[in-house]
């Protein structure tokens, strides 16, 4: 199978995770909810989240990473970055609400999903020196980012979030699909 081919099944499988475990939640709002509160610790379905749905994504895209390294590293570590998010989510799962500041596993789950969007965005700018959507696609996400860290914006962090992951996981699979990969 090829990596874009993985790289859209993952995404695939990720959505319907997320829209499953947001029916479960009881209060969950996709507009104003992050993923992470989806396995925020305490939650009714935290393991399930962190072991069945953000376990499986990270390690996928970590296994896509490696595999492409020598081939394409510039898609390779974009997937990395995504990678480390997912990772870092299931390792320090986030505070209730998913706060700015918190305890150190919130402090870890911020620093990780960093490295994911980011590390994201600087790839992708990199990806757009020889193709400019991926310079559009670095300005949405690291503006993703930036959306991510005002706390005027709580309202609309989860559909900020799901905007940003989109462009992720399209530049991914773009990326891999442009070199034949």
């Amino acid at each position: 199978m090829s990596a874009a081919v993985s790289v859209i099944f993952i995404a695939i499988g990720l959505t319907c995770g997320i829209v499953i475990f947001g029916r479960r939640k009881p209060g969950y709002d996709h507009v104003r909810h992050k993923f992470s509160e989806l396995g925020e610790r305490g939650a009714r379905d935290a393991r399930a989240v962190a072991l069945g749905l953000f376990l499986p994504v990270g390690l996928g895209l970590a296994v896509v990473a490696v595999s492409q390294w020598q081939r394409v590293p510039e898609a390779a570590a974009l997937a990395a970055c995504v990678a480390t998010g997912y990772l870092g989510a299931v390792i320090w799962p986030c505070d209730p609400g998913s706060p700015l500041r918190g305890s150190f596993s919130q402090g870890m789950h911020n620093l990780a999903g960093g490295v994911q969007y980011i590390g994201g965005a600087l790839v992708m700018a990199r990806l757009g020196v020889g193709y400019p959507p991926f310079s559009t696609a670095a300005a949405v996400v690291g503006g993703v980012a930036v959306i991510l860290t005002v706390p005027q914006a709580v309202s609309v962090r989860g559909i900020a979030q799901r905007l940003g992951e989109a462009v992720l996981f399209i530049s991914l699979a773009t990326a891999f699909w442009r070199t034949g990969v």
